[in-house]
């Protein structure tokens, strides 16, 4: 039996969420197959263990939690990767074979779990360093899909320092390449958080400011009139990838928002997570626009290098008839089971599959070359005559 670590929360305002998803995902996972141990990482950066970690019960009071588990660390030992209590007296709980990471935002899904996890040498679920980090950054992302010709709003983007030091040029700037109504994002957040709409300057400056509270970069974008939100899942790895079905995200806001996401959608369904938002499956826009969601999609995976299972959302302008893409979830809330379900993959299989794809992906990467058998230092004499210095 393969011992799964399912890995969430962590240090970002995606926390919550983040624990919802794993929890969906933990209750979903082949019993039979896998050996499920949660991994909890707290907004302060520690690390717990334990059986009551699968309910979401146990997260609304720390006290509790920390009395049920076990606060760790995981490192490899012997070839073994394990999880080792801090305490006092230093012993191993448990072992895992693979990560699986279900974290959302900064500081975890933006590369920095994945370097970890890479370091230490283990396998994991999901996207390597830099395409998650690729992912979390809607700038970085941008500049990829130009560089392959995929089709984007108009943009603008800037530093707060930029705004801080001169933000009349700022907002010049804008208002010279883009018309209003715009989008003012943080760069690399996710979940919606932050985000807002300007029709005038009055309004621009407002947008950017609560923006510059969750991030030190800053994306405005041109708004797209007539609009149509749609997102697509994309499964696998660079040498092939499947297709979910694409849904159609209902709001009756300006744009998707957190509350429409994680709690409007939940209150009307009882669930919980993306799975509890408002959308139509399948999405009602045409054949052609789907079939240009789908080939923009797949195009966007391989030129980030991606692996998994990512959500990629759209903006889809109705009244031009034309698709943009939006932004890559590389770990989308819910992990977007609910988009595969319509194509016949239950989340219990889609589980199994990412688990598969990462064993492969693991497997591929350990027959590269990644170091010589040759001690280059062996004659290096650059430290003669600092040897006083160096004691």
């Amino acid at each position: 039996m393969i011992r799964v670590g399912v890995i969430f929360g962590g240090e970002s305002v995606e926390h919550e969420v983040s624990i919802i998803s794993a929890v969906q995902a933990m209750n979903k996972l082949d019993n039979d197959k896998y050996e499920i141990i949660p991994i909890y990482i707290s907004k302060e950066g520690e690390w717990y263990t334990g059986a009551a970690l699968r309910e979401i019960e146990t997260f609304k009071d720390m006290e509790l939690l920390k009395r049920y588990t076990k606060n760790v660390i995981l490192y490899r030992k012997d070839e073994r990767f394990v999880l080792q209590n801090k305490g006092f007296i230093k012993r191993i709980v448990d072992e895992i074979d693979i990560a699986f990471p279900v974290v959302h935002g900064t500081n975890v899904e933006d590369g920095v779990l994945q370097g970890y996890l890479k370091t230490i040498g283990i396998p994991f679920v999901g996207s390597d360093v830099l395409a998650s980090a690729v992912a979390q950054d809607k700038v970085i992302q941008k500049q990829v899909f130009e560089s392959v010709e995929l089709p984007i709003p108009d943009y603008v983007w800037f530093y707060d320092s930029e705004y801080h030091d001169d933000n009349d040029s700022i907002i010049d700037k804008i208002e010279k390449k883009l018309s209003y109504p715009v989008i003012v994002k943080p760069a690399t957040l996710g979940s919606s958080v932050g985000i807002s709409s300007a029709n005038n300057k009055k309004a621009l400056v407002k947008a950017i400011e609560e923006a510059i509270e969750y991030d030190s970069k800053i994306i405005v974008e041109e708004k797209i009139e007539n609009l149509t939100e749609v997102n697509i899942s994309v499964l696998g790895n660079y040498e092939s990838q499947k297709l979910s079905e694409i849904e159609e995200v209902m709001t009756d806001n300006d744009l998707l928002t957190y509350d429409d996401k994680y709690v409007n959608g939940g209150k009307k369904t009882g669930k919980s997570g993306m799975a509890s938002a408002s959308r139509k499956i399948p999405a009602t826009i045409s054949d052609k626009l789907k079939d240009e969601v789908r080939e923009v999609a797949t195009s966007a995976f391989k030129a980030v290098g991606l692996s998994g299972n990512v959500r990629i959302d759209f903006l889809i302008d109705q009244k031009k008839k034309k698709a943009y893409i939006n932004e890559i979830n590389s770990c989308p809330g819910s992990l977007a089971f609910y988009l595969w379900e319509p194509v016949g993959k239950n989340f219990t299989a889609l589980l199994d599959e990412m688990i598969n794809i990462a064993i492969k992906d693991y497997k591929k990467k350990s027959n590269k070359t990644h170091s010589f058998n040759t001690n280059i230092l062996s004659g290096y004499s650059g430290l003669k005559g600092c040897k006083g210095k160096l004691k």
